[in-house]
């Protein structure tokens, strides 16, 4: 059984965009100064398809496959 996971990191946005590693980590900034969490804290698949105006389920193909 594959192992699951809720947050998202900037290596798979790299994937699902096709833009670079840091990129992603720009907009995984972008999603936390926007909802208010602190740096150290994880941003969901949700919090991130909402941002980026994805279904949580084509992010999820994404990320599981």
């Amino acid at each position: 059984m594959k192992t699951k996971r809720i947050c998202i990191y900037a290596k798979d946005i790299q994937r699902i965009t096709g833009k670079s590693e840091k990129t992603g980590y720009r907009i995984l900034d972008n999603i936390r100064k926007r909802l208010g969490k602190e740096p150290h804290q994880f941003v969901t698949i949700k919090e991130f398809a909402d941002f980026a105006g994805f279904a949580p389920e084509e992010v999820k193909e994404y990320i599981y496959d």
